[in-house]
């Protein structure tokens, strides 16, 4: 009798709990996650990285979707690798992934997250961007910087002419004319030597060499950021890296600043020339929000450098790569240009709305060549629900724009190179068409987007117009190398070296 009073209580005790359990289960639903590869213990899904990470993540969206969910070391991470992926998390959702996660490249590479780009989402970020959007980006003071940008064009153009006939490694002149652009826009004077005879606080190869060094780093997959208790380790060397970079970059921007500083000291009626005066000026206003110091203002000078000088570079690298592997577009493009332009001088900012099919080859390779392959990473500030899948705070969110741009719902015969594609089509680069995101979408959009069209569709252009393009002698198109070095931004992995024969002279510059 006393073992069926036992048995009786514990069914009703097993029922009770399976009762209550169900009740919690209906308050507190499963979550729903998006589909995603099983995750090894410690390391979790980094195995699956290779030396080109967007690439293994494009593949590995081949088998589990448009939005899949992997672990990086302990931490949640979440690829879109769609346009309609990229919208949920760009615009519709915009507000719930507008920040960024605390990585170490952040940390030492920008101010201890002082900058725009890396600056968690919040009042110091939000004023940056007003700052750069009123002091920096807006129409009249890049209508005021248009002539040092027909100089530094001049002066570009003047050695490649100069070098008819030779090979030209012509990546070499590109980051050098994008360089000394967008540093006589930001800084006024060059605080930089371009020859051994000159003294200044750095050369150029050497500041070139540090803007380099800056995008790999940030691109790189550092293991400390992913597996925390492994980060006094450095197993990658990284952080080594960074804080050498740091100390390169802090020194020659505290001679930056002390310069400006000192001339604005020494003129009665000062008025500002150039962007850094702009910033110091802000620096001043006692009715900021968030005070601007002075490692916020270097900062700030780091991502206006850096950000221009190697993304226009690249964009226009590519463009010629692949216009070399197709002479068939230099044919087309150079028939525009000689029935607009005509050849009697070289082409102006002013003249673009009259060339769609050089803007389609433009389009064409931010399409196939993204600036940045993975956009800066986003990072969900609370609970989400996206397409139906939730999304836990704390997660970071990589938008795959290598994957979009060879979405075949989105583009015929997509890993081909046709910039007819986007002929007689009204195609929008600036964020709200999330098939083509050249410069990011939503809130954390490149705010220096106008500049650097500017910058690219002058260079390429001029390029195409005033010389023949060809390939060093022993060379077929076929054997251009098309593969990638993996950074922040994605660059050809071999430089390829060309022979320029100018068809204008130089005199009608």
């Amino acid at each position: 009798m006393k073992n069926s009073w036992a048995v009786l209580l514990a069914l009703l005790h097993i029922a009770a709990l399976a009762f209550i359990s169900k009740i919690i289960f209906k308050w507190h639903p499963r979550r729903k996650h998006p589909p995603g590869p099983k995750p090894w213990p410690i390391i979790g899904n980094l195995n699956l990285l290779g030396s080109v990470p967007h690439q293994s993540l494009h593949y590995l969206s081949q088998k589990y979707g448009e939005i899949m969910l992997l672990k990086f070391g302990k931490f949640p991470v979440v690829v879109a690798s769609s346009p309609e992926m990229a919208k949920q998390f760009l615009k519709v959702h915009d507000i719930f992934f507008a920040s960024r996660p605390a990585f170490a490249g952040g940390k030492y590479l920008s101010y201890n997250y002082s900058g725009m780009t890396w600056a968690p989402y919040g009042p110091h970020w939000r004023q940056t961007r007003k700052i750069f959007h009123s002091e920096v980006f807006n129409a009249k003071r890049l209508e005021s910087f248009e002539q040092i940008r027909i100089e530094e064009r001049r002066c570009f153009l003047s050695r490649l002419l100069s070098m008819s006939g030779n090979p030209v490694m012509l990546r070499d002149h590109l980051s050098r004319h994008t360089l000394s652009t967008i540093s006589r826009m930001v800084l006024t004077d060059k605080y930089y030597s371009e020859s051994e005879e000159e003294n200044n606080i750095v050369k150029m190869d050497e500041l070139r060499g540090m803007v380099d060094e800056w995008f790999l780093l940030f691109g790189a997959f550092n293991i400390g950021d992913w597996i925390p208790w492994l980060s006094f380790l450095d197993l990658q060397g990284y952080v080594k890296k960074m804080k050498a970079l740091h100390k390169k970059l802090d020194r020659f921007n505290n001679h930056v600043i002390d310069d400006h500083l000192a001339r604005r000291a020494a003129e009665k009626d000062f008025t500002p020339e150039d962007v850094v005066d702009a910033l110091l000026q802000q620096a001043e206003d006692p009715n900021l929000e968030v005070k601007l110091t002075r490692d916020c203002v270097k900062a700030l000078i780091d991502n206006l450098l850096v950000g221009g000088i190697d993304t226009s570079a690249t964009t226009v690298e590519w463009a010629v790569h692949e216009i070399l592997k197709q002479p068939h577009i230099i044919i087309k493009a150079k028939e525009e240009l000689d029935r607009v332009i005509g050849r009697n001088r070289w082409v102006e900012e002013n003249d673009f709305s009259q060339l769609p099919y050089i803007d389609a080859i433009i389009m064409e390779s931010f399409r196939l060549h993204p600036l940045t392959t993975l956009l800066a990473p986003h990072y969900a500030t609370e609970d989400c629900k996206v397409a139906g899948y939730d999304i836990s705070k704390g997660t970071t969110v990589l938008i795959n724009t290598w994957s979009i741009g060879r979405d075949p719902n989105s583009w015929d015969a997509p890993e081909e190179f046709l910039p007819q594609r986007f002929m007689g089509k009204e195609i929008d680069m600036l964020g709200n068409n999330f098939a083509l995101l050249p410069f990011g979408s939503g809130r954390r959009r490149c705010p220096g987007y106008s500049l650097g069209l500017k910058i690219v569709r002058t260079t390429l252009t001029n390029l195409i117009h005033g010389f023949d393009l060809k390939l060093v002698q022993g060379m077929r198109p076929e054997d251009i190398c098309m593969e990638e070095l993996y950074g922040l931004t994605t660059h050809p992995k071999q430089p390829l070296s060309i022979i320029m024969e100018p068809t204008l002279p130089a005199y009608l510059y």
